[in-house]
């Protein structure tokens, strides 16, 4: 099946998408999530009132899953969702679900010093939360880097005890590895882990889906695709913004973004032939690894919404799927996906 690969935005439809449970505990939601954080921090400015027509499209089309965290901007983000919740239709905002991660520690400059899982961390950065987005509980709810000076046995206890109280309604993981998800889950019922998955991470085929599988746990996949890399629209000579976090992300420097950008020509080529856009085809190949697999878009705009969404019409066989496996290949993209003093805080990675 065939996309336009320059949509317009998108208008609500009669048929509603098949939802996807989140593990065998979670809420069944849209196969599509929106991912906020790029309204508010790390992609350069971002125009407030885009961003909220983007997240009002995005309910309009039927999404129901909002992600963020309480450090997005510092708490801007969770204001943000507040408002374009308020001021979205009633039947749109009754069906929207929050997933927040919580316990990065910063600083007045933006930098960030370190995670804080400790049950008392916990219960404050919630009652903030809370606070933020203007509702009485959060939906899905997870630390969003294990510390490492606290049991993950503990910060989901803790966690555990907020959904006892009413105030979460599920627990959540992000970028733990398989051991830690199976300590975690042995304590409460977890959701869903939230971890980076694409065409060129795919890192957690080998030990972590499968165990989060084996738990009955979904994954929410972030970085699906790769902060706008294989997007399709990022070009060799594109100029980031003043504090655009993809200026010190080694897969966007020097040779790394060459090397980067020959496999999205390759891709490119793949989804020619089926004429959808790069970003379609990159979306679509994370939606047909499972239906335990949420992929969120970090749209900002409602035309990049429109493309991500028309991902769901992407039909690949098992000619398509060889095709773009051929074009980009596991292991092949060039530099870590993140910077090394961030790498070093990823479960996942150890």
């Amino acid at each position: 099946m065939t996309t336009n690969p320059n949509p317009s935005p998108p208008s609500p439809s009669s048929e509603p998408a098949p939802r996807r449970r989140l593990g065998t505990t979670g809420p069944a939601v849209f196969p599509l999530g929106l991912g906020c954080m790029g309204m508010s921090a790390l992609y350069g400015e971002s125009d407030r009132a885009e961003s909220l027509a983007t997240v009002h499209a995005a309910l309009d089309a039927g999404v129901t899953l909002l992600d963020t965290g309480d450090f997005y901007g510092m708490g801007h983000n969770e204001l943000l969702i507040n408002e374009a919740l308020r001021t979205a239709p009633a039947a749109a905002r009754e069906k929207a679900l929050t997933s927040v991660k919580f316990g990065a520690l910063r600083t007045v400059e933006g930098g960030f010093t370190g995670y804080d899982g400790r049950p008392a961390a916990v219960k404050n950065f919630l009652a903030y939360s809370l606070q933020r987005l203007g509702r009485d509980h959060i939906d899905i709810y997870r630390i969003a880097r294990v510390d490492p000076d606290v049991p993950i046995e503990e910060t989901v206890g803790a966690i555990a005890e907020a959904v006892e109280a009413g105030h979460v309604r599920h627990i959540g993981l992000s970028e733990v590895g398989a051991d830690t998800l199976r300590r975690a889950a042995s304590v409460a019922p977890i959701a869903d882990l939230q971890i980076e998955y694409s065409l060129i991470s795919r890192g957690i085929e080998d030990r972590i889906l499968p165990t989060a599988r084996e738990l009955g746990i979904g994954i929410t996949a972030y970085g699906v695709l790769s902060r706008g890399l294989i997007s399709g629209h990022f070009g060799r000579d594109r100029a980031l913004a003043p504090g655009d976090f993809r200026g010190m992300s080694p897969r966007f420097q020097g040779d790394n973004l060459d090397r980067n950008l020959d496999l999205v020509d390759a891709l490119r080529k793949v989804a020619g032939g089926k004429g959808v856009s790069v970003a379609q085809t990159a979306i679509a190949w994370v939606l047909s690894r499972g239906e335990d697999i949420v992929p969120l878009v970090g749209a900002r705009r409602r035309d990049r919404l429109a493309e991500a969404l028309g991902a769901m019409e992407v039909t690949l066989d098992a000619a398509d799927l060889a095709a773009i496996e051929e074009a980009v290949p596991a292991g092949a993209a060039a530099g870590e996906r993140y910077p090394s003093a961030q790498m070093a805080h990823l479960d996942s990675e150890h």
